[in-house]
């Protein structure tokens, strides 16, 4: 197996997404006692190079899917693919992350599980949490979200479409003895006024 360098994996992806490609920066840090190198490649791409690019990946070394991670910046959403490749050859791990913005007025992106099946449980959590399309996914169901629980709320979300105030409960205000967190004693002082 060769084994390219982070510059090297971020100098491929970026001519795998061709005119899809937003900015690149690769990383590199010692961790822990011994100092072992953790290392990461961080790309922002266009949705339209999302599956060119992550097809490129698979060449370099088939990618372990981490988690489909998300922030709402306002306008947009933005998912964080984290894959890592190399996985199994000691110390020479490699975090790749595709970052991939959508303008809310768009939520939509392809689906990756042609290619990476186990990120299908990743991809319907966004879809029903987010409110983002994946187009092609082959299994759209809800995962977590009852299938009463109304359409257009999404749970994740920071903006009118996240969580209504009124489905929002107060479980203090229950009158359970239980969960009445205004009688409970307040937490011991982090610093005692007379240590023994």
């Amino acid at each position: 197996m060769n084994l390219l360098a982070p510059q090297e994996i971020a100098d491929a992806l970026q001519a795998a997404a061709g005119a899809g490609f937003v900015s690149a920066r690769c990383t590199e840090w010692a961790e822990g006692i011994k100092g072992r190198k953790s290392r990461q490649v961080w790309l922002k791409i266009a949705r339209e190079a999302l599956i060119q690019t992550l097809q490129r990946l698979v060449e370099i070394h088939y990618p372990h899917v981490s988690v489909i991670a998300f922030c709402d910046t306002g306008a947009q959403v933005e998912l964080v693919y984290h894959f890592h490749i190399y996985w199994g050859v000691p110390r020479e791990e490699i975090l790749v992350t595709l970052t991939v913005a959508l303008d809310k007025t768009d939520l939509k992106v392809p689906t990756i599980t042609g290619i990476i099946p186990g990120a299908l449980t990743s991809e319907r959590e966004k879809q029903e949490m987010l409110g983002i399309e994946v187009v092609g996914i082959p299994d759209g169901r809800r995962l977590f979200l009852p299938e009463d629980f109304p359409q257009g709320v999404f749970p994740w979300r920071k903006d009118e479409t996240g969580i209504p105030a009124d489905m929002v409960k107060d479980l203090w205000a229950t009158g359970r003895e239980n969960l009445k967190f205004q009688d409970n004693p307040p937490p011991p002082a982090s610093n005692p006024v007379n240590p023994v």
